[in-house]
């Protein structure tokens, strides 16, 4: 039986059916709300848990607000762990007045409806659905009365909320109901009191939902003070409902946005549910398989969420197509029914515009959140990895050499693409800057990925509807270019692959080059580099090529695919005999254009959800890397809780048991012909010395690799004890092993760390840690020394005391507050071994770990650390592991010395015990004890900087100042980009290139402006032949207008000629399309394809032109940074360096290109649809004046804002990636301090700063993109209204509403793509920012280059220098004071003098890192600033104390420019002691002469061969490890020992065979032996050459021929070594009688004065 005797239910016309709906509605809303709040039983709640889990909420205020506030990162990991609920304020209590007026209009309309009801039982000749349709209203109305009862709640009721919606949208229709039947059909209104109890009940209605409305989503805990929410606590949490639908809460950060300039401290905090500590938390708390399913389990109710909204932003978009043809189908039939339909159907169609704008933001705002959890869930997860896996630092890249190479063996090259573990730092931060950052964007825009398929299902139905099967022959049609898009997609994954190989490579050499440029100026090697780092350039590129090419390819295709289901469906159409009216066409255009965009992006998302699969796997593989355990690392031991199985009285010492260790390496879980553990090498620390060098070793040697062996042995508990040992004994590998930084392959450490353990003498029982290569951190020296460690006034001064830091402190012009740059540039070389080791005194920990400090320090400063610190109170009751070469210093205060030899340990017991076996002479008498003078910071701007002269450092201060800041806040431009910007980018990608885009975007939209004049002559040529010549006139005038506006393409006669076609309308005669259909068919396609070709045409010269702007850019920026000033790195951290050859790079390569298309295409299809529909619609440009004027108001704000925050997640990026290679570098030292915690803390504030930048100005483009929508809606209403009141033509009316769509779209994403153009060319900005750095003068001047013998061996002043005067910058006193002094050719100088003398400064001005304020320096006759830099450098050598080696083999690092043959390479590895004469002359005999290239003539006369050998190769003669040229150095050389790579440094200037060398002694971190033998070297191959050595030791220098001796900036004493040892009061002879050596060093000075004929 029919609900309604006379109508269907779809029939809205009819008032019975009407009231149906209105029943229907809310009484089964009601049911099923009801039917929700019965419990489950537990049976059903497991069968539906994989559909409702995904709802749950993954982090709740509450519980982020707990976890921020409490420990819950040290607590034990539980994944369904939830920290308790905070108390509430008093404003979570329901708000009475609220609750009051929810009940009691329910009520009170519960009562009403109850006697509607019952009056309409009394009406018999009613239908059933009339007398049961009160009660079940009345029946909705309870609900509402007893929920607010019976759950009141101070935050809105969504039920409630959905129910009043629901009960509200009914009311419409009742009344709308009335008002059409009066209208259409002649019905009388209701009575008075009817329809005044209808606008009663709408009113009521009206007042409850802005009741709800205004309730606040959230209630503040008491952990957030009222007053700051909107200031420093985001309103986003707390704002009322309505500011939540509207986004109004975003509002008062754009006002400030638009009033001034933004600041950090303007924009308030993130969202604690978006926070990076408890998102990471919760994280480490969800355990998955794999990655991916763990951020789905993470993520899972936002991305459902978003999945569920975008459907239905996907219907109400696509309902506007079918609202069109409606309302073009009722111009088309002017009757009163259709008309007064066509004006509902206006109105629902702003209403569908603005429902799907609130769902469009609201799934937008939920990917937004899933986009930022997980780049900081990611971001820390990787941090945290970083910080407990085991370190790979000295791994060399053993597939390098591989990686360009290509094979017939296809497998074999997918294999190598998957991600390998044992990442490097510089792969490590792109994991984190690059490839966390693009999961997180796929996550904000996966939506399209999904809705696509959808839009397509949709579109096709509703084609179906307008063109029958043709739609369905059409779309089937994309069949065509399905398997073209299958092998581009595999293609793209393929080419994304080898370009982020190529760009961690490229940021490798980026990464060593900005960590080693001081040694490379030192050689001259700047051209070298520059070419090294355009070769990684250039493969990056040549990938980049590949990709653009496949996007080309691709974006072709899919440009025709829309073109051809159009074309297709409407000649199917037209073959079939059917007329393709007005209505039809434009409705099935807006479809065709709609679905253009899914059918576009389905398969691009498919290929970027491919790549994000390759970031996912690469972080994946890392996470899964292996882990140190818990007893070395503090955040593993606290996430695991106490462990009941360990007795922690039992660890009371330190040592190890039967322990065998070798350096971490890559375990390969392959099968290959060649086994896993070959050509690896093990891993290394960031601060290996004195250890077995960890080398890459060949099949044949890989028996022979470095291991720990047969270690047992227990420190005395509170004692000190010493560890000795010959270069290359595993001394320092001893200490890692004893941190647990080695792999255990046997035994156990005896070690545990407790910070919660305090013993009698309040020491924790933790351990303290001093690297010999010191790792200091880029804060003040305090801040260095405390390390977050409780301040204590009177133990702090004790540290500096007993560290002889004072004396320092006093010369440093801020004292301890002086602030320590990058890797402590601003220090000398002893100041930052004292700096680490007042770190590790002032710790509270009970053992102390100490690599070699003493190899530093000159005599005096070691004999003060002896005295004060070694046998002073601060290491009383402390258990202290002492490496040192200086045995017999320190042998008094010891109590038990290990003697390593070989990985093994040679001797060990007390000193008590070896002194009575007669052990202890024969190790003092190896290790003979001679401390060392310090060395000098080796960059002298700092000594101008930082100490200035030594009067004026004397002098006291006068007043207190803030300590100057050596590395300034990083610049952010402010304002709108400048023109100059624009310029610098539009000329480095040539002006052509943009003269052909703009000509080819005028065609485009010229083509695009004609497709719909044709299909408006094509509707129209169905009827009389007279209106398709007036639609030719029409549409040639309105095109006429939109070349003429658009552009300066136009010419007078092709104006001249269209409006000779207007004055006459019947110049042409079209063909009736019922006649001709092909005809038309015909154009349409034309301009179709015509459109997508010209489209591939405009992709492809963006790209020509991004390319070659990407390929200038990066050329100048890295030769202005690599020949940049020393002072300009000392005071610019490595990181933002990085930040521009990463970030900005990718995004100028990359993101800038996408930014100017859309903003291109943005532009020119918005000024062809506002030019369309002024042309054809005049009318419009009234509405369009007004909304012009919104539009306006509304960018401005977002403009000025969105730029201010994304220059401020820009700058606010770079200290999370510095902050992280710091870290990665010292990450030894910070699990042996256990600081994990702290860094890991550090790194989520660095976090949010970025994320809430990045946060809220998405949520700026939410609220800008609601507000465009709206006003859009309301600009297609406007136009809709006035095209209904017959001023034009169904095809004309069609035009101007598509066109207004069209207009209100593109003015949206012209504002957001403008902005987003801004914000990367603020990248751009960043680039031509380093492109006016201070330059170094120039490498070669062309006029004054120096002779080729140029300098001579045989001249008597070889260096003169004369009244030399330097100055680091005109306002700062002078460092050098009128030096003047003359040396000559074969001579051996030592240079000497206390700390801030003046040595490095005087060395430096030689190599001209310094110009002199006044005097000169000469060599060999030549004025040194009269040539280029490069002439000089290249023409000297220079060795420094910290030897610098790259990545590569050890032959690319002794002859870089391949100017040497393999047997030169060989001997100079040899006479620098690196190799024995046994492995010399065994690989001599391997390797064959070769005359190849360039390389000179061997001077034996044999050439090497450039096979490789595997000639064994020992050190010392004790070490097993084999050494070759084709040896593998990781980068910084890592996987040799520092005392390794100050030999390498040292054969490396052998074969330079320079006339002039100055030695900066490198030979601190050698055993005392092999330095002898250095010495005898020195003597007799340099013997030719002027050598100048910056003396350490006395005993170096005391047998030279004369000595410069510097105080305060003069040279005050210049002689012999006798005569100055004879000068009373002399400063030379006072240094002798402090060394303890004194007669020693005068008996020596006297031998070379009688060899000499002197004495």
């Amino acid at each position: 039986m029919p609900v309604c005797p006379n109508g269907r239910v779809d029939d809205l016309e009819n008032a019975c059916v009407r009231v149906f709906w209105s029943t229907l509605l809310p009484g089964v809303f009601v049911f099923f709300l009801c039917v929700a709040s019965i419990p489950p039983p537990t049976w059903f709640s497991n069968l539906i848990s994989p559909v409702t889990n995904p709802f749950r909420s993954y982090l709740t205020l509450t519980e982020a607000e707990a976890l921020n506030a409490g420990t819950g990162e040290t607590a034990v990991f539980d994944e369904h762990a939830s920290p308790s609920k905070p108390a509430l304020s008093r404003d979570a209590l329901p708000v009475m007045w609220k609750t009051l007026v929810l009940a009691w209009i329910a009520l009170l309309e519960t009562l009403i409806w109850l006697a509607v009801g019952s009056f309409s039982l009394m009406q018999d000749e009613q239908a059933a659905i009339y007398t049961l349709s009160p009660f079940v209203t009345a029946s909705a109305w309870l609900y509402a009365t007893v929920r607010p009862i019976l759950h009141p709640k101070p935050t809105p009721s969504y039920r409630l909320f959905s129910l009043y919606i629901i009960l509200f949208g009914v009311e419409v229709l009742s009344l709308g109901g009335f008002m059409y039947d009066k209208s259409v059909q002649g019905l009388p209104l209701p009575p008075t009191t009817l329809f005044s109890a209808h606008v009663a009940n709408l009113s009521a209605l009206l007042l409850l939902i802005g009741t709800v409305l205004s309730m606040p989503v959230n209630i503040a805990s008491d952990r957030v003070e009222k007053a700051d929410i909107g200031k420093s606590v985001s309103p986003e949490d707390y704002t009322s409902l309505w500011g939540w639908v509207t986004f109004s809460w975003i509002w008062p950060l754009i006002k400030k946005g638009t009033r001034g300039t933004l600041n950090e401290p303007d924009v308030w905090s993130l969202s604690p549910t978006n926070q990076s500590r408890p998102l990471f938390i919760k994280f480490s708390r969800t355990f998955r398989p794999t990655l991916l399913r763990k951020i789905w389990a993470a993520n899972s109710l936002d991305l459902t969420l978003d999945f569920i909204l975008t459907f239905v932003s996907v219907v109400f978009n696509y309902a506007g197509p079918y609202f069109l043809k409606r309302i073009l189908d009722a111009i088309a039939d002017p009757t009163l029914d259709s008309r007064s339909q066509a004006y509902i159907f206006a109105a629902l169609a702003f209403l569908s515009s603005f429902a799907k704008a609130q769902a469009n933001v609201q799934h937008l705002w939920f990917s937004r959140r899933a986009s930022v959890r997980i780049r900081s869930e990611l971001m820390a997860a990787i941090y945290d990895k970083a910080l407990k896996r085991k370190d790979f630092s000295g791994i060399v890249d053993k597939d390098k050499d591989k990686g360009n190479g290509k094979t017939a063996d296809g497998k074999k090259a997918n294999k190598d693409d998957n991600p390998k573990a044992g990442a490097g730092a510089g792969k490590i931060v792109n994991l984190m800057s690059s490839d966390a950052r693009r999961i997180s964007l796929m996550a904000a825009g996966i939506h399209r990925f999904y809705s696509s398929p959808f839009e397509v299902v949709i579109g096709g139905i509703f084609l179906y509807k307008l063109l029958g099967w043709s739609a369905f022959v059409g779309l089937m049609s994309l069949g065509l270019a399905a398997p073209l898009n299958s092998l581009l997609a595999n293609r793209s994954v393929r080419i994304n692959k080898g370009l982020m190989a190529a760009r961690d490579k490229r940021m490798g050499v980026l990464n060593e080059l900005t960590g080693a440029i001081k040694f490379i100026k030192f050689f001259s090697w700047e051209s070298r580099w520059i070419d090294r780092v355009l070769d990684s350039r250039n493969t990056e590129l040549s990938w980049l090529i590949k990709a653009r090419l496949n996007n080309i390819a691709f974006h072709g295709v899919w440009e025709l695919a829309p073109a051809l289901v159009s074309v297709v469906s409407f000649l199917i159409f037209v073959l079939l005999g059917n007329d393709l009216t007005v209505g039809t066409a434009f409705a099935a255009v807006a479809l065709f254009n709609m679905m253009r965009q899914p059918l576009y992006a389905l398969p691009t998302f498919i290929v970027q959800i491919l790549q994000i699969l390759v970031s996912v796997n690469r972080i994946d593989t890392f996470l899964r890397e292996d882990e140190v355990d818990e007893q070395v690392s503090s955040l593993k031991s606290a996430r695991s809780g106490p462990n009941p199985g360990v007795d922690t009285d039992v660890v009371k010492s330190l040592g190890i048991d039967n322990g065998t260790f070798k350096w971490n390496e890559v375990e390969e879980k392959v099968n290959d012909k060649v086994d896993a553990k070959k050509n690896t090498s093990p891993a290394g620390t960031p601060v290996p010395s004195d250890e077995v060098d960890r080398v890459s070793l060949t099949a044949e040697t890989e028996d022979h690799r470095f291991e720990l062996k047969d270690i047992t042995i227990t420190f005395p508990d509170g004692k000190l004890s010493l560890v000795t040992g010959p270069t290359a004994s595993g001394k320092t590998a001893l200490l890692m092993a004893l941190l647990g930084e080695l792999t255990l392959l046997g035994g156990r450490i005896i070690m545990e760390k407790d910070l919660s353990r305090v013993d009698e003498h309040g020491y924790t029982h933790s351990i303290s840690y001093a690297a010999q290569t010191p790792w200091l951190r880029h804060q003040s020296i305090k801040e260095n020394i405390l390390f977050e460690s409780p301040y204590d006034e009177e133990r702090y001064q004790a540290v500096l005391e007993a560290c002889a830091l004072k004396t320092d402190l006093d010369i440093l012009e801020d004292g301890d507050e002086t602030e320590i740059g990058a890797r402590g540039i601003t220090l000398s070389g002893g100041q930052k071994a004292r700096v680490a080791l007042a770190r590790a005194v002032y710790s509270r920990a009970k053992y102390l770990l100490l690599d070699d400090p003493l190899s530093a320090v000159d005599s005096h400063t070691a004999r003060v650390l002896f005295e004060k610190l070694l046998r002073g109170p601060l290491l009383a009751n402390r258990t202290v592991v002492l490496v040192t070469h200086h045995v017999e210093l320190v042998l008094p205060s010891s109590h038990y010395l290990v003697r390593m030899l070989d990985g093994r340990i040679d001797t060990q017991g007390t000193v008590a015990e070896l002194r009575e076996r007669g052990i202890l002479d024969e190790i003092t008498h190896e290790a003979e004890a001679e401390a060392t003078e310090e060395k000098p910071a080796v960059t002298a701007e700092q000594v101008g900087e930082q100490q200035g002269d030594e009067e004026e450092s004397a002098k006291p201060a006068a007043q207190a100042k803030a300590p100057r800041k050596l590395v300034k806040d990083e610049k952010r431009e402010t304002g709108r980009v400048k023109w100059s910007i624009y310029n610098d980018y539009l000329e480095a990608s040539s002006y052509w290139t943009w003269a052909i885009l703009i000509l080819l975007m005028l065609v485009t939209q010229g083509l695009s402006v004609s497709e719909k004049f044709w299909i408006k002559i094509w509707g129209e040529a169905y009827g009389p032949q007279e209106a398709a010549a007036t639609s030719i006139a029409y549409s040639y005038t309105a095109s006429g207008s939109e070349v003429v506006l658009g552009g300066h393409l136009a010419s007078h006669n092709l104006a001249h000629g269209l409006h000779g076609q207007i004055g006459d309308p019947f110049v042409w005669k079209l063909p009736k399309a019922q006649a001709h259909p092909l005809f038309y068919i015909g154009v349409y396609a034309a301009l179709c394809i015509g459109s997508a070709l010209i489209n591939v045409l405009v992709l492809a010269t963006q790209y020509t032109g991004a390319l070659r702007a990407s390929r200038l850019l990066f050329t100048r920026l890295v030769e202005t940074v690599v020949r940049s000033t020393m002072r300009w790195y000392d005071t610019t951290p490595q990181g933002r360096i990085l930040n521009r050859f990463g970030k900005d790079v990718e995004t100028i390569d990359t993101t800038l290109v996408s930014s100017l298309q859309a903003v291109n295409t943005s532009l020119a299809a918005l000024a062809a649809s506002l030019i369309t529909v002024a042309v054809v619609f005049p009318f419009f440009l009234v509405p369009a004046f007004v909304l012009g004027l919104a539009y306006r108001a509304i960018a401005i704000g977002y403009l000025n804002a969105g730029r201010d925050l994304r220059r401020m997640e820009a700058n606010s990026r770079s200290p999370v990636f510095s902050g992280f290679g710091e870290v990665l570098e010292g990450i030894v030292t910070v699990r042996a301090f256990s600081a994990e915690q702290r860094f890991l803390d550090g790194l989520h504030t660095r976090i949010d700063l970025t994320s809430q930048m990045w946060c809220n100005y998405w949520q700026m483009n939410h609220w800008l993109s609601l507000n465009f929508d709206v006003l859009g809606a309301a600009a297609v209403f406007t136009t809709t209204i006035i095209a209904l009141s017959d001023y034009v033509s169904a095809g004309t009316a069609g035009l101007c509403i598509t066109s207004a769509m069209s207009f209100t779209s593109y003015m949206y994403y012209a504002c957001r793509f403008w902005t987003q153009l801004e914000l990367d060319l603020n990248s751009v900005e960043r680039f031509v920012e380093y492109l006016d750095l201070p330059q170094e003068p120039p490498a070669i001047i062309e006029s004054a280059r120096p002779p080729a013998y140029w300098p001579s061996n045989d001249s008597q002043s070889l260096i003169v220098v004369e009244d030399l005067v330097v100055k680091y910058a005109p306002e700062l006193p002078p460092v050098l004071h009128g030096v003047s002094f003359s040396l000559k050719a074969g001579e051996r100088v030592g240079l000497l003098g206390r700390t801030g003398s003046g040595k490095s400064t005087l060395a430096m001005s030689i190599l001209r890192f310094t110009d002199p304020t006044s005097g000169r320096i000469i060599i060999d006759g030549i004025d040194i600033t009269k040539i280029g830099l490069h002439d000089l450098r290249s023409r000297l050598t220079f060795i420094p104390q910290d030897a610098t080696l790259f990545s590569g083999t050890l032959r690319e690092n002794l002859d870089p420019f391949d100017e040497h043959d393999d047997l030169e390479c060989l001997e100079v590895l040899f006479r620098a002691h690196m190799i024995t004469e046994g492995a010399y002359q065994s690989q001599k005999a391997s390797r064959h002469a070769s005359h190849a290239g360039t390389r000179p003539s061997s001077p034996t006369g044999d050439s090497p061969s450039a096979t490789n050998s595997a000639a064994a190769t020992v050190i010392d003669g004790e070490s097993k490890v084999l050494i070759t040229l084709d040896t593998k150095v990781s980068a910084g050389g890592l996987n040799f020992s520092q005392g390794q790579r100050q030999l390498i440094a040292m054969a490396r200037a052998l074969l330079r065979r320079s006339s002039i060398i100055i030695l900066d002694e490198a030979t601190s971190s050698i055993d005392f032996a092999t330095d002898a033998k250095i010495q005898t070297t020195i003597r007799e191959e340099f013997g030719g050459a002027l050598l100048l050595t910056i003396a350490h030791r006395l005993k170096t220098v005391i047998d030279y021929d004369r000595l410069i001796v510097l105080d305060q900036g003069s040279v005050a004493e210049f002689d012999s070594p006798w005569n100055l040892i004879q000068k009373e009061d002399g400063i030379f002879r006072n240094m002798c009688l402090k060394s303890g050596m004194f007669g020693e060093l005068e008996q020596a000075a006297k031998e070379k004065a009688v060899k000499d004929g002197l004495a």
